[in-house]
Parts: structure tokens; C-alpha cells; sequence
């Protein structure tokens, strides 16, 4: 553990949907590894609440049997697991009705931080019932924080609404809404590598990069997130938030401090500047698709609109692709192009800068427009890094492992081209 990183004091995380996908597939993972790295100690105890049947033992076996190293958290479970286990506990209810919340007070004192893995639609209802109970009343010996996870509302009006009905129960400085790709190491280094390199930061603008790809592909297909998925589709569930962030960080300008209101207000003044389409021209910038059935890794899966709890005639995307314009004097005809899917032939989050050819090429028998684009490539995940230099397709990949050769598939596809639409 970095010694510049202090351990969380003693602190109850209280998780509302604590048999849910969210739990189970990032939550714990990101747990196991900061009980790990010593980030949280023996003091630092979990609380799942959920209406699903069980008791602590339950949700212990229950958690205890994804693997960290195959979903999105890093390294295998070991024996920061076996130190953590005995700290979940479970308190099972409806936390729409106020028993449940009663039986919570009961259960919980000092600093506890109440993190929302549950449908948004539940967001405010919870938020009312924990400060009507006297959850969220701070002591000098406690603090009390929320934890939101995206999405925040379905709209605009729906997310002003929800902010709104939560600052009337709470205050500011108690709510943090979540994007968890924050909290992945690459993308938090983005900011390093630009504002700390007079190289870079010097290139980085309309006189020297030609377009930016922002790529986010999933192999893992909806599976038993059928209801949840269907009312909101890939757009709502990756782009205004996982994306966009990305996106943010990579366009914003030098933040005075790296304090998070001010890099806050530096990507706000970044999302500001995203053209607004007509209609039409959303049309024209955008595409929509659907996965069929087929195999990914050789394993089989069935069409979409088979999957569980997903209408058979359904039109929700589980694929789109967007070409953005940021309007500033430094992105002035720089497109951002995003794409983000599930069941795609490999897992591969990560964003490419593709710099503008040189005006002159000076080597015998070659010109300008026939050398590859020179290209920096962020990797987020699976295998965090960057890497920079003249790239084609000849070239990919370096190894003959089969990883390397299915992240070429992909990049073959989507990433090697600058069209003048997505």
C-alpha cells in the first residue's frame, strides 16, 4: 500500500441489492482488494440488504463464489477473503417499508456509508426513508454518506428531479455519485501523463490529432439483467456517464487544482462544449444495433430478445456508436468517436489518439499518405497500459498468443479507421 494512502477509518458499508450483479461482479472484488492492500481494516464491516431470502451465511457463500480474477475486479479472492467473510452480515427486507429500516438503525452506529447497487428507480425512495429514520445524522463521532451508482435518472429532467428530491434530505458534502471507472488506475493516470508531460500536453489539441476512438466492448451478453436492461439500453447504461467521463478527462483543460471541484468544473465545462444535433444530424452521427445469437469464445449465446425478462419484439440496443464534435479552440474539428456493446468478440476498453500525418516524408520511395498514423493507445482493461507508435494493421499483434490475436480482431474492426461517420 502506497504509504501516502490512508486506511478508511472504521466504517459499516451498508449495500442496498446486496445479492445483485453489481455486488457481486464489482463490489466485492473492489472490496477484496482494498481488505488487501490494507486500504480497509479489521474495523471495516459490510451490511447487505435486500429482499432476496437468506441470512449472513447465505450472502457469504453467495459472494464468496464469483471469481475476482474473471470479472472486473483484479486477482483471485485468497486470503483477504477468508478476513473479510466473517464481516458481511445481511438484513433481509423490503427497504421500500420502514421495519427495515428500523431493524437497520439497530444494526448500525458511528461512520456508515450507504451505497445504492439497486434500480433508480428506488434511489429516492431510500434516501427519504434513511433520513426519516435518523440515518443519515451526523455526530462529531460519525459521519453518514451515500453512494449512487448510475444511472442518474433516465433523462434530464428525471436526473434534476432526483437531485433535487435528495438535497432536500441531505447536504452536498454526504452524496457521492459513482462512476466506477473512475476508480481504475489507468484512467485516474490520464491526467498524469498529459498534465505532467510537456510532450504530450503540447500535441494534445486540434494542430496535431486527427480523431479520438473511445472504445468500451463487453464479451459478457445481458444474461439474467434482462428487466433492467430493457428499459435502458446500451446508450443510457455506457455513454452519459462510463463514456462521457472518458471522454471529459481526455478534452478538459488543466483543472487550477486537483481538488475534485475543480476538476469537476473543468469536464463540465468539456460536456458543455458537445455539440448538440439536430434531429437529422443525430441520425446521421449515430448508429444502433442488436445483438443476434451466436458464440462468443466459443461459447454459445442466444439472441437478445431471448434472453430472460426481455420483450420479443424488443428495439432496445445493445450496440451504438456515436460521432461527437467538441466545439473549443482546442478540439475545432477533432471528431470523438464511442462505441460500446455487449457480446462482442473480446473484452477491450480503451481509448486511441490518432495524431495527423506529417507534411512531408522525407524517406526514399515513400509519402506522407502512405505511412500509418501514428497513434497513442490508452488501455483501461483488461490489460491496463498505454503504448505509442506508427501502428497498421500488419503490424498487430506483436505475439502470436491467441489474447493478442483476439483483441486484433477487434481493433481490425472497429479502431483502424477514421470515416467520416461512425
Amino acid at each position: 500500500m502506497s504509504k501516502s494512502v490512508k486506511p478508511a477509518p472504521p466504517t459499516t458499508l451498508v449495500i442496498f441489492g446486496a445479492f445483485g450483479d453489481l455486488t457481486r461482479r464489482l463490489l466485492m472484488p473492489a472490496l477484496i482488494n482494498m481488505t488487501r492492500l490494507g486500504l480497509v481494516g479489521n474495523d471495516f464491516h459490510v451490511l447487505g440488504v435486500g429482499i432476496d431470502e437468506g441470512n449472513d451465511q447465505s450472502l457469504r457463500e453467495a459472494l464468496g463464489t464469483f471469481d475476482a480474477k474473471g470479472g472486473e475486479g483484479d486477482g483471485e479472492k485468497g486470503d483477504a477473503w477468508v478476513r473479510l467473510k466473517d464481516r458481511v452480515g445481511y438484513l433481509q427486507g423490503d427497504f421500500t417499508k420502514d421495519d427495515v429500516f428500523e431493524q437497520l438503525k439497530a444494526r448500525v452506529n458511528g461512520n456508515v456509508a450507504f451505497y445504492f447497487a439497486v434500480p433508480a428507480k428506488f434511489f429516492g425512495t431510500i434516501v427519504d426513508k434513511l433520513a426519516d429514520h435518523g440515518l443519515m445524522a451526523e455526530t462529531p463521532h460519525g459521519f453518514r454518506r451515500i453512494a449512487i451508482e448510475k444511472p442518474f435518472g433516465h433523462d434530464l429532467a428525471s436526473a434534476r428531479d432526483l437531485n433535487a428530491r435528495i438535497l432536500a434530505r441531505v447536504s452536498e458534502a454526504q452524496i457521492y455519485r459513482i462512476d466506477h471507472f473512475l476508480g481504475k488506475e489507468t484512467v485516474q493516470n490520464i491526467m498524469t501523463a498529459r498534465f505532467a508531460n510537456m510532450m504530450i500536453e503540447r500535441v494534445w489539441n486540434s494542430d496535431c490529432i486527427a480523431h479520438v476512438q473511445i472504445t468500451a466492448a463487453e464479451t459478457v451478453d445481458v444474461g439474467t439483467r434482462g428487466k433492467f436492461y430493457d428499459g435502458t439500453g446500451a446508450l443510457r447504461d455506457m455513454v452519459p456517464n462510463h463514456l462521457f467521463q472518458l471522454l471529459a478527462m481526455v478534452a478538459m483543460e488543466p483543472p487550477a487544482s486537483f481538488d475534485a471541484e475543480a476538476i469537476r468544473n473543468e469536464k463540465g465545462k468539456v460536456l458543455k462544449a458537445v455539440r448538440v444535433y439536430s434531429p437529422g444530424k443525430a441520425k446521421r452521427n449515430g448508429v444502433r444495433g442488436q445483438y443476434t445469437a451466436g458464440k462468443v469464445k466459443g461459447v454459445d449465446v442466444p439472441a437478445y430478445t431471448a434472453s430472460p425478462d426481455v420483450a420479443p419484439d424488443s428495439r432496445t440496443e445493445t450496440y451504438v456508436a456515436l460521432k461527437l464534435m467538441v466545439d473549443t479552440w482546442r478540439w475545432a474539428g477533432v471528431p470523438f468517436y464511442l462505441r460500446t456493446g455487449k457480446a462482442m468478440t473480446c473484452r477491450d476498453t480503451e481509448i486511441a489518439i490518432t495524431f495527423k500525418p506529417v507534411p512531408f516524408a522525407s524517406f526514399p520511395g515513400a509519402a506522407a499518405d502512405m505511412l500509418p498514423p501514428n497513434r497513442l493507445i490508452i488501455q483501461i482493461q483488461p490489460d491496463e497500459g498505454a503504448e505509442h507508435g506508427h501502428q497498421h494493421q500488419a503490424s498487430w499483434p506483436r505475439s502470436g498468443d491467441r489474447t493478442d490475436r483476439a483483441r486484433f480482431s477487434v481493433r481490425r474492426r472497429i479502431r483502424y479507421r477514421s470515416p467520416d461517420r461512425v
